[in-house]
């Protein structure tokens, strides 16, 4: 009987050739802006995303803010405190390695990094420029930071006086690998270092300031001996670090500030993307919905004779009802199929022929459940006109004219 069904839906689809064949294009158009469109703001939002945390931490822990403390009043005392905001002053996370050991046996967290940051004065002959001394465990950083892969003079290598600046520091202070750079933190703290490499990290104040130098020698110089000053961490899943931050938190009592913390403009340009990605997914279906409802709508009014007769010959509703819908079906897997080809043929053209801005990879699983949700609302969009046709009496559309 489904066999039968499914020949009537066809024999029905094929009556109204002009018809189906411009349903199929419509809906194989929206199933490829459907495909490339998520595809293209997929790709970019993971771009943004790579880019944006490809020079930072996804987690910094540091030592809480301080703050002034008021001594509490006795009896029936009133006071008016006028108090600015404490300086923060350059301090070490207490007892870091204890909670350097702690975000480790955490499933959540995939690498942790000590670091001790501070500023000081870069000097070569009579040129003094400010910059951030950055303080590392190569290993551990590389895995927060992959600065090594930005190496464009030299190699990654910190300690044993070897230090890494950024590019445009190094042309402004006309440095190249194997010269000398002298740097002053202050109170009598000064080092010569030896610059084993120079980077290009893409970020124009990260390349103008940074110096990465062993842990030991950043803490001699910034009077920190045995300190850091940050923890940073990556962990798993990007969108749970404001989750793995709190619990960091509550841990350890050390301030702990997520990326999407400090880029919250970032977060809501992103949410917005995801947004109208959904809002044109929507609605390019709602068109395909439509579509194809007008034309088994059309099918329903141009069959009435034939619809009579199969229900005159002893088709029940149901089985009316199961033609139409098998319709829908047809409809829409056949044109979701043209439609993902389509989409596919416009990722791979994006790629090979676009910009190269960046690339977009298409997910496996777009495409099945594209073509999925295209064939259920064909059958959605079959119920009323299934409806109506289930409903005809045979008589009635007999005599139909």
């Amino acid at each position: 009987m489904i066999w039968l069904q499914s020949n009537i839906a066809l024999k029905f689809l094929r009556q109204n050739l002009t018809q189906t064949a411009l349903i199929l294009v419509g809906i194989a158009v929206g199933v490829s802006v459907i495909v490339f469109i998520t595809t293209l703001i997929n790709g970019l939002q993971a771009n943004i995303i790579e880019r944006t945390l490809g020079t930072q931490a996804h987690i910094r822990v540091e030592p809480p803010d301080e703050r002034n403390l008021i001594a509490p009043l006795s009896g029936q005392a009133h006071r008016l405190v006028l108090e600015d905001p404490r300086a923060q002053r350059l301090r070490s996370i207490n007892n870091w390695l204890a909670v350097q050991s702690t975000l480790d046996g955490l499933e959540a967290i995939t690498a942790v990094s000590p670091v001790i940051s501070g500023p000081a004065f870069a000097r070569r002959g009579a040129v003094r420029k400010s910059v951030s001394l950055v303080g590392i465990d190569p290993v551990r950083y590389q895995q927060i930071i992959p600065v090594g892969n930005d190496i464009i003079d030299g190699e990654f290598r910190v300690g044993a006086g070897d230090a890494v600046i950024g590019s445009l520091l190094a042309r402004d202070l006309g440095l190249r690998v194997g010269g000398k750079l002298r740097i002053e933190a202050g109170d009598g703290r000064i080092a010569t270092v030896t610059i084993a490499g120079i980077f290009e990290l893409g970020v124009r104040e990260l390349d103008l300031r940074y110096v990465y130098l062993d842990l030991k020698q950043a803490q001699s110089l910034l009077d920190l001996p045995g300190g850091v000053t940050v923890i940073d961490v990556t962990v798993t899943d990007l969108f749970q670090a404001d989750t793995v931050a709190r619990r960091i938190g509550q841990l350890t009592g050390l301030k702990a500030e997520s990326w999407i913390e400090t880029n919250a403009q970032l977060m809501n340009a992103l949410s917005s993307q995801r947004l109208s990605t959904t809002m044109i997914s929507f609605f390019v279906a709602v068109s395909v919905a439509f579509g194809i409802a007008s034309v088994l709508a059309i099918s329903v009014t141009q069959r009435t004779r034939e619809i009579g007769i199969l229900r005159a010959m002893g088709m029940r509703r149901s089985q009316m009802l199961q033609v139409f819908l098998i319709q829908g079906a047809v409809l829409g897997m056949a044109g979701s199929a043209f439609g993902a080809a389509a989409g596919y043929a416009l990722v791979w053209s994006f790629n090979t022929f676009g910009p190269r801005l960046f690339y977009i990879p298409l997910m496996p699983s777009l495409i099945p459940v594209t073509m999925l949700s295209a064939t259920v609302t064909g059958v959605l969009a079959a119920m009323v006109p299934a409806w109506r046709a289930a409903r005809l009496n045979p008589v009635e559309a007999i005599r139909y004219v």
